[in-house]
């Protein structure tokens, strides 16, 4: 994997009280770590060590030979050093909530790629989103106003209401709970140390990649 990729792994980010609190890629992790606002949490022989940096580098040499598999790796000039799963928050204690974005991708996931009139599923390339009530009718973007339908059907649609179109929706569009285009599973090998910090309940903060 070359670094630029690995610089895309994601990194839970904890709160000083150990609480998960979002996800970000590796480079803003790093960017955290050289500013010493945060350290690594490492689970090694069930227990919870804290690195900062420098100590994360010096243990690489150890971690390259007998653990090699279970990390992601970014090249340095002098050395390889493994990609943090965790980190630690040092001066930051809140939790955050994050809204779920309205987005295409979003969107998308919610309505599973099924076009919302004629019930079949479709590539993304082959969807729209359509307005329920109308732009030219004073509808603007909303979760509730915002459904995908396929390109027949929109076509079929036009500027008009479902009801004026004699169309009708094969659920109630709804404001998801979770940012499910961007949810990780954690089953992963991966993700495993994730475990420890997270609960079913967290799942409902959408993971940010910023």
């Amino acid at each position: 994997m070359s670094s630029c990729l690995t610089l895309q792994e994601r990194v839970l980010v904890l709160n000083r009280g150990y609480s998960a609190i979002r996800v970000i890629p590796a480079r803003q992790a790093f960017t955290l770590l050289c500013r010493k606002a945060a350290e690594i949490i490492s689970i090694e022989d069930g227990n919870y060590l804290n690195y900062g940096l420098h100590d994360w580098i010096d243990v690489a040499q150890l971690q390259k030979q007998f653990e090699p598999e279970q990390h992601r790796w970014i090249q340095l000039p002098a050395i390889e050093i493994a990609v943090p799963k965790i980190i630690r928050l040092l001066m930051y204690d809140k939790f955050i909530k994050p809204e779920v974005r309205l987005t295409r991708r979003n969107l998308y996931a919610r309505d599973t790629n099924k076009c919302q009139y004629c019930g079949k599923r479709f590539s993304a390339s082959d969807l729209t989103l359509d307005h329920i009530v109308p732009r030219v009718q004073g509808g603007g973007n909303s979760w509730t106003n915002l459904v995908c339908a396929c390109l027949k059907c929109n076509t079929k649609k036009g500027g008009r209401t479902p009801r004026q179109a004699n169309m009708h929706l094969i659920r109630p569009p709804h404001k998801p709970a979770k940012c499910e285009s961007q949810r990780v599973r954690i089953g992963l090998a991966q993700y495993e140390s994730w475990k420890s910090f997270i609960n079913n309940a967290y799942w409902s903060v959408e993971l940010i990649d910023d």
